[in-house]
């Protein structure tokens, strides 16, 4: 099981990835890891809208370039750490897949700030959108996968075995122990949807 995917689901400052292997009807887990995209000395840039919350125009959005900045660098430093642990294993990542959320207006920063709920939603892609980047940037076959629509991209990928997959992801946790929750579930889905993807069979549901 030599060629691998990366599945990804993040959150505000860190990330659960799960790399896959799989083979015909079977799949294994070769990496699991909780990873933070961002450094201690830039805990900042895990709200970044709301942290610039109480400052005028210029210095709110310079905070914010600042904060896409760290975890665009946080981003690709993570995706090559998980790469070379990869190739130190005889492993070659054959994709990468990043859960993502809705695809955001082009709104401005002073547009994010100006409705709370828009701060949110900024800060729930930053991440996604970063790994995405990184991915591309490291000339891999990326694959974002809208997780509201996780299942229906199983199903775009596997057809009438799209249950069967989910099944058997959700039974990886008994043979690798925990943590195996719906981060670890979700990522390791996205990555044998990439897979699949990779092989050229389907494409997914994807934004």
């Amino acid at each position: 099981m030599g060629r691998i995917a990366l599945g990804w689901k993040t959150h505000s400052g860190w990330a659960a990835l799960v790399a896959l292997a799989a083979r015909k009807d079977a799949a294994e887990v070769v990496q699991r890891l909780r990873v933070d995209l961002v450094l201690r000395e830039e805990k900042f840039a895990k709200a970044p809208y709301h942290a610039a919350e109480g400052l005028d125009a210029d210095e709110a959005r310079a905070l914010v370039e600042r904060a896409v900045a760290a975890v665009q660098r946080g981003a690709q430093r993570e995706l090559r750490a998980a790469l070379a642990r990869a190739k130190d294993a005889g492993h070659e990542v054959a994709a990468c897949a990043v859960l993502t959320g809705s695809p955001m207006p082009a709104w401005s920063v002073e547009q994010i700030r100006a409705v709370h709920f828009r701060m949110h939603k900024a800060e729930g892609v930053l991440f996604s959108d970063a790994l995405v980047r990184a991915s591309e940037a490291c000339g891999l076959e990326t694959v974002p996968v809208l997780e509201k629509e996780l299942d229906a991209a199983a199903k775009r990928a596997f057809g009438a075995a799209a249950r069967q997959r989910g099944e058997q992801v959700a039974r990886l946790g008994k043979e690798i122990g925990p943590p195996w929750g719906k981060d670890q579930k979700s990522a390791a889905l996205a990555a044998w949807i990439a897979l699949e993807t990779k092989r050229g069979r389907r494409a997914p549901a994807s934004s």
